[in-house]
């Protein structure tokens, strides 16, 4: 069978379900999701000319003064009158500019002897000086994030300044998570003989912690078919994921229990290492992904697949994850057919593989900081060459 290239894999992946149904929700609730439309401003920021510092507000004509102090402007508590020549208001920092006033000479370079106001350094260089104009930052209709956008704390708070109180998001995406085995035993509980704790799924749940989905725990199934099947059969999510029983061995029967339970199977087999083994498709309304059982070709698959994927439901523009540079500390072999992602750790601004990636090794990734990604038969790199890195610290 011909492998799947991982690119291919994952534009094949977002294909097989589109993005969930829109709603509003309050700002508060809206962080980590990303906007289902535009968002415009409701209002111009700021709405008047304002004081960017503490000082007095003057006409710029005027100097080099002196003036005679009239009134007062504090944030919230506007100045009502007119600043006529020689004039000028005591002023602070977020307040708005009087009528008639254009420039601020700050306090540092005033003097004041009761309400006579002299200069006492070199003054304002230009006109405006100080100030900042109404709707420098924006103005009502200006787009404030784009379709796409993920709702980070910045922007969010740049949406309430815009005078928004709900966003457009999609909603939160039902994931569905199953342990395969019949060697695995909860979390928490000391495995007897060949026993093995069940690491995945908790791995998995803490991956995807960070995004918008509500999360229904499977917990461990059976190496049954029977077992398999009416458990798929029974799921209602958006997206079903589950770890182990991927491959072709007698007792890796994820994907026949999916085909007996109504689902079909999209692509299978990955031109990854480690991760080869996982395959995707559709169950009813729900997409499926069937991670391999060893625990770091599933944080691997995890990571290029199931978190992409949940992002593309949730409304991403730029679903997939961001790769940086990093020079190698170390020399790499050759690569083969595959594309490998090596576990590695950075060092003084250097990454360096770790020595075994063997992909049951959970205490190696647990170590590393960021995948180092191996294109399919690329050369041999020298210590020194730039690599392509995943950061998963």
């Amino acid at each position: 069978m011909t492998l799947v290239p991982v690119a291919e894999a994952q534009s094949r992946l977002f294909a097989l379900k589109p993005p969930v149904a829109t709603e509003d929700v309050p700002l508060p609730h809206a962080a980590g999701r990303w906007a289902a439309a535009d968002i415009l401003a409701a209002r111009t920021q700021p709405v008047a000319d304002l004081s960017a510092m503490d000082g007095y507000a003057i006409r710029f004509a005027d100097l080099p003064g002196p003036w005679t102090v009239i009134g007062e402007s504090a944030a919230g508590r506007p100045f009502d009158g007119t600043v006529d020549a020689y004039q000028a208001t005591r002023i602070f920092t977020g307040a708005a500019m009087p009528a008639g006033a254009d420039t601020v000479l700050i306090q540092e370079e005033a003097g004041r002897d009761g309400d006579r106001l002299t200069l006492a350094g070199e003054g304002p260089g230009h006109l405006g000086r100080n100030t900042r104009a109404r709707g420098l930052d924006f103005h009502t209709g200006t787009r404030l994030i784009a379709t796409g956008d993920r709702l980070t704390p910045a922007r969010i708070a740049v949406a309430a300044t815009g005078g928004l109180a709900t966003l457009p998001v999609r909603r939160r995406i039902r994931v569905a998570i199953a342990a395969t085995g019949d060697e695995l035993v909860p979390a928490g509980t000391m495995p007897l003989g060949s026993q093995l704790p069940e690491s995945n799924g908790v791995m998995l749940a803490a991956m995807i912690a960070d995004l918008p989905v509500d999360i229904v725990d499977l917990g461990i199934l059976p190496d049954r078919l029977d077992a398999l099947r009416d458990a798929f059969a029974a799921v209602e999510a958006d997206l079903l994921v589950t770890t182990g029983g991927a491959s072709v061995g007698d007792h890796d029967l994820v994907r026949p229990a999916l085909e007996a339970a109504g689902g079909t199977i999209d692509f299978w087999r990955i031109a990854l290492r480690p991760g080869k083994p996982m395959m995707a498709g559709r169950l009813g309304d729900a997409a499926v992904l069937g991670l391999p059982g060893n625990p770091v070709s599933a944080f691997v698959t995890a990571t290029l697949f199931v978190r992409p994927l949940i992002a593309h439901l949730a409304g991403a523009r730029d679903p997939l994850p961001q790769t940086g540079t990093v020079l190698l500390g170390e020399d790499l072999p050759a690569n083969g057919p595959r594309t490998d992602y090596l576990r590695a750790e950075i060092r003084e601004g250097r990454a360096y593989a770790s020595t075994i990636q063997d992909s049951s090794m959970l205490l190696t990734l647990a170590r590393s900081t960021c995948l180092i990604v191996r294109p399919t038969d690329a050369p041999p790199a020298k210590a020194g060459d730039s690599a392509e890195i995943l950061g998963i610290a």
